[in-house]
């Protein structure tokens, strides 16, 4: 049976697991067809219908200045599916070429690399993106190269113990005597063997990177207004919350599901992923 069969079996065992892919792949396709299922301009102001409660006409109530949550929160979808993908896009761009340079190297260059991971991860990296968005422009851009740049340390110690295992297989060491240079045993032979971790460590990641961009945008340091997003419609809800309740608990369930939904996942392709689960169900 061809290996991604092999996973795919084991991964929708997991019922909630395949919930909780089917909730992303709902919010990747509510993003990517946010101009055309929106009901109304995320934008457009309306004064006669200021704080609204749900009807048939605005199934998630108005805002503050009248415009519809429900397209505000589709279009909010477009920026989490942007920070999460491409932070941790980012994040493990870096964490693996320094987890594989560690791992593959040893010695000197492994302490060094290491003692920066552990100097990184010594930062309360929250409070450390606040103290750069602080200085530098609040916009969705901004957002995503700073939690790039602080959340790759926890995917570099992953490779790294990859990396320490694979290079004694009997496959690396036949390689290197068939004279493969360092970059091809790294890069050709060791890193596809080494990314299973990687893809779980990766959802683990998107779940983070929504959670962080949405407590920025919540603190009015992330995406700036007009602009929508799941954090600053909290934003108006918390400045609402007597009179629009709708305000807060819609966003917060979005937020709620999508972040739990992407922890689903990786939790099922941990398991699908785990060779000592498949040696346990062998015996």
């Amino acid at each position: 049976m061809h290996f991604a069969a092999i996973i795919w079996k084991r991964f929708r065992r997991n019922r909630l697991s395949v919930l909780g892919t089917l909730v992303v792949a709902t919010l990747l396709a509510a993003a990517i067809l946010a101009p055309r299922i929106s009901p109304y301009n995320p934008m457009k102001i309306d004064v006669h219908n200021v704080l609204s409660p749900p009807t048939l006409s605005h199934p998630f109530g108005t805002d503050d200045l009248g415009r519809d949550v429900l397209s505000r929160m589709i279009w909010g979808s477009r920026v989490s599916l942007k920070v999460g993908l491409l932070a941790v896009g980012l994040a493990i761009t870096i964490g693996t070429f320094i987890g594989s340079l560690a791992g593959f190297y040893g010695g000197r260059t492994d302490q060094i690399l290491m003692r920066f991971v552990d100097i990184m991860l010594a930062f309360p990296t929250f409070f450390l993106i606040l103290a750069v968005i602080a200085i530098l422009e609040p916009n969705i851009y901004n957002i995503m190269i700073i939690i790039g740049l602080t959340g790759w340390m926890d995917v570099s110690r992953l490779v790294r113990a990859e990396f320490l295992t694979l290079k004694e297989r009997d496959f690396v060491v036949a390689a290197r005597a068939l004279g493969a240079g360092n970059l091809r045993l790294m890069f050709i032979h060791m890193l596809p063997n080494a990314l299973a971790p990687v893809f779980v460590a990766a959802t683990f990641g998107v779940a983070g990177a929504i959670l962080t961009e949405s407590g920025l945008s919540f603190l009015g340091l992330g995406v700036q207004p007009p602009d929508p997003s799941w954090g600053n419609i909290l934003t108006t809800g918390k400045d609402n919350i007597e009179v629009a309740w709708w305000l807060s608990l819609f966003p917060g369930l979005a937020i709620l599901v999508t972040v739990l939904s992407y922890n689903l996942v990786g939790e099922g392709l941990r398991d699908a992923l785990d060779p000592r689960l498949w040696e346990a169900e062998r015996r």
